[in-house]
């Protein structure tokens, strides 16, 4: 679904990613995991179209979106859960939601909604409060509920799980699981590797920009090199 060639991406003359190859085939839930500054939210926005790259190809379905518009790329299915939630604060719950669905027919939004509350009871309670009275958990939940409005093809979560308790990363990484059981393609980024590498089908590490090691979740999870350097064994 998702190829990623020789990708190169610059901060003025620094250079941010450093010939990225990956893949993300339908269906998976592909995590990235790697240190702070390691380029991680900074391949998901040139994925995405929120940041200009420099050098590399991106294709998704067999289309060539490398200079492609980021609506555009929203249009063909790939959707972006940012870091840090960026959720609408002053506006209510359900617009929120509502916002999600710009993109699609309206004649889909009442199936949208009831299906995403369905995944976060919780956003029902709670659907005429101004989104910026929630918890950081609750937010992030709102957020991902956003992003399934738009019913995306690819699924891009960029760090889920930051600032929350552990409690509500659990919570978090649930309802990511709950998301791969239904199919959903997404690649994932994470600092957290432990939980992102325990539900993902494959994952890459990258460091300064690079892509260091590849493998299946479970392999990664084993690596003595990932172990020292993200599991803190």
């Amino acid at each position: 679904m998702l190829e990623v060639q020789a990708l190169e991406s610059r901060y003025g003359r620094i250079p941010a990613l450093k010939g990225i190859d990956l893949a993300v085939r339908a269906g998976e839930l592909v995590a990235l995991v790697g240190a702070n500054g390691a380029g991680k939210t900074t391949l998901l926005r040139a994925i995405s179209g929120v940041i200009a790259t420099s050098g590399g190809r991106i294709r998704f379905e067999g289309e060539d979106i490398t200079h492609a518009a980021p609506e555009r790329r929203v249009r063909r299915g790939i959707v972006q859960v940012p870091e840090g939630r960026q959720v609408f604060g002053p506006l209510a719950v359900e617009d929120n939601l509502l916002l999600g669905a710009y993109t699609r027919p309206r004649s889909e939004s009442a199936a949208s909604l009831e299906s995403v509350y369905a995944m976060f009871p919780m956003l029902r309670e709670r659907n005429r409060q101004p989104a910026g009275m929630l918890s950081g958990g609750q937010q992030q939940m709102l957020a991902m509920g956003r992003a399934l409005m738009a019913r995306p093809r690819l699924l891009l979560l960029d760090e889920p799980s930051m600032g929350l308790a552990p409690r509500l990363v659990d919570e978090v990484f649930a309802h990511v699981a709950e998301l791969k059981r239904r199919k959903t393609t997404i690649f994932l980024v994470d600092q957290n590797a432990r939980a992102a590498l325990a539900v993902a089908d494959r994952a890459y590490v990258i460091e300064t920009g690079r892509i260091v090691l590849a493998g299946s979740g479970a392999e990664l999870l084993a690596s003595p090199q990932v172990q020292a350097a993200y599991l803190g064994l």
